[in-house]
């Protein structure tokens, strides 16, 4: 069974730390879902790359080619790790641009772990001040643990801290992944965090909070799937006839 996690990185430079959290988050989530009998196959793409597309389409409205692949690489995806460097106390402008580009339900459903990168551990909160909310606007399945990664995390004494912070989410969204390659759907009233602990030796031995985990288990292709066919059964005929024929 093969599942693809688009790696979203906004790290601006060469050698990025951004990248390089998002680099060990992937690698972690495939390492975690080898270990349930799933390939995941992860589709990396630098922001930094096509700023001037991303600026492009904020002022004219249009997705140059480039761009529009990277939009269909993240439609393609089961789900994603999303990673940004933080600036003024909140995510980098060209993060924050790029998922103004989709459409604001385009992540309904789709798992997401996140991540950020700082020059102090204080910056922490962006997290769960900025980021998350981001996130849940867009209606995405975020998962309960979120990892921020400061100077002193890549020093050899906050490197076990920041490996047990990238395990324990990677375990959530991996155990998310395995849940909906596996069953599809969960049942009404069933107890998601003993399902998660057994779904992923990271999460057993403690509880899982909300967040979104454990919900969106109905794919978010599903789900756009099921919003294009009420918007197209719901357009008048004239606009129903060119959307069939743009199709």
């Amino acid at each position: 069974m093969q599942r693809t996690v688009v790696v979203i990185s906004a790290g601006l430079g060469v050698p990025s730390s951004t990248r390089m959290l998002a680099d060990q988050m992937g690698a972690e989530v495939q390492t975690q879902l080898a270990a349930q009998g799933i390939t995941a196959v992860l589709d990396v793409i630098d922001l930094r790359d096509f700023a001037t597309d991303i600026a492009n389409n904020m002022v004219t409205g249009y997705a140059g080619p480039a761009l529009s692949d990277v939009v269909q690489r993240v439609a393609a995806a089961d789900a994603m790790i999303a990673v940004t460097p933080t600036f003024s106390a909140s995510y980098s402008g060209l993060f924050k641009s790029f998922f103004d580009v989709l459409d604001p339900k385009f992540l309904d459903g789709m798992p997401v772990l996140f991540g950020a990168t700082g020059g102090s551990s204080r910056h922490s909160l962006v997290l769960d001040m900025a980021i998350r909310p981001l996130f849940s606007y867009l209606r995405a399945n975020t998962m309960a643990t979120a990892v921020y990664a400061s100077p002193e995390d890549w020093g050899s004494a906050g490197t076990q801290s920041l490996e047990r912070r990238i395990a324990q989410g990677a375990g959530e969204l991996a155990a998310v992944m395995a849940r909906v390659s596996h069953a599809g759907t969960t049942p009404a009233g069933t107890d998601t965090s003993a399902s998660l602990s057994a779904a992923s030796p990271a999460l057993a031995g403690g509880p899982v909070v909300g967040h979104g985990v454990g919900h969106g288990i109905v794919g978010h292709r599903e789900k756009r799937a099921q919003r294009e066919s009420f918007d197209m059964t719901s357009l008048p005929f004239e606009q129903l006839l060119a959307q069939t024929q743009a199709r």
